[in-house]
C-alpha cells in the first residue's frame, strides 16, 4: 500500500467475502479499489455444467450468479440464456435445480476429486477481471463487491454483477430479482454477516 497507493486490489483468498472486506479495512482504500474473485469462478462452473448436460457450447451460456462465495451463493435461472433464449426453454425445472445445487457445491467436488482445491479457473478470472480493469473494456462482470445499499444490503462484501475499468468498480447494477431469488440472496447475506461477526469476535479476543 504504501509503494503503491493508487492500486486496485483483487482479492482471492477464502473465505472470500471475509477477505475482502479484511482487505478493505486494512488497506484503507477506497471501496471502488477493493473487490474479489468469486463470481467469475462460481459462473464459469455452472454454465460448464449446464453445457455438459444440454450439448451446447459453453461460449453460448449466458449466466449470472449472485451472493456470497460457499454453499449460499446464487445462481440465476432468471437471468441465464443459451443464444439469446432463455434457458428453460431447453431443460425442466428438476434438472436445472439440481445443476443449480452441483454448482454451489463445486468447490467441494474438486476437492474430493483432487484432494485440493482449484487453481486453474481462480486464475484465469482474477486474470479477466484484472484485463476488464487495465483496458478500461467496461465488462460486466459478477464480482465480490462493497454493498451500500444495493439490493437492500449494506456493510459487507458479496457478489453481485459489476461494470469494472479503469478506476475499479465503476458501477455495481442493480437487477430485479424474483421473489425465490430475494429470499436466497437475503439468506447468502445473512452468511456473510455471520462470518463477519466470527471475525469480529477474533479481533477483540486478539
Amino acid at each position: 500500500m504504501a509503494r503503491s497507493p493508487y492500486s486496485i486490489l483483487i482479492i482471492v483468498s477464502n473465505p472470500l467475502d471475509v477477505m475482502t472486506y479484511v482487505a478493505y479495512m486494512t488497506s484503507g482504500f477506497p471501496s471502488h479499489r477493493v473487490m474479489g474473485m468469486a463470481g467469475i469462478l462460481d459462473t464459469a462452473r455452472y454454465r460448464a455444467f449446464l453445457a455438459m448436460e444440454l450439448g451446447v457450447s459453453v461460449k453460448d451460456i449466458q449466466a449470472l450468479l449472485m451472493g456470497g462465495h460457499g454453499d449460499t451463493m446464487v445462481p440465476l435461472p432468471s437471468y441465464t440464456t443459451i443464444g439469446g433464449i432463455p434457458v428453460t426453454r431447453f431443460i425442466d425445472r428438476e434438472k436445472l435445480d439440481a445443476i443449480v445445487q452441483r454448482t454451489k457445491m463445486g468447490g467441494g467436488e474438486i476437492v474430493k476429486l483432487m484432494g485440493t482445491s482449484a487453481w486453474y479457473a481462480p486464475g484465469a478470472g482474477a486474470a479477466e477481471m484484472v484485463e476488464a480493469i487495465v483496458k478500461n473494456s467496461g465488462r460486466v462482470l459478477p464480482c465480490a463487491v462493497w454493498l451500500n445499499g444495493q439490493y437492500g444490503l449494506d456493510g459487507m462484501f458479496m457478489g453481485a454483477p459489476a461494470r469494472l475499468g479503469r478506476k475499479g468498480v465503476e458501477e455495481i447494477i442493480e437487477v430485479d430479482l424474483t421473489p425465490d431469488e430475494r429470499t436466497l440472496l437475503d439468506n447468502s447475506a445473512q452468511h456473510v454477516r455471520s462470518s463477519l461477526a466470527d471475525l469480529e469476535r477474533i479481533q477483540q479476543a486478539v
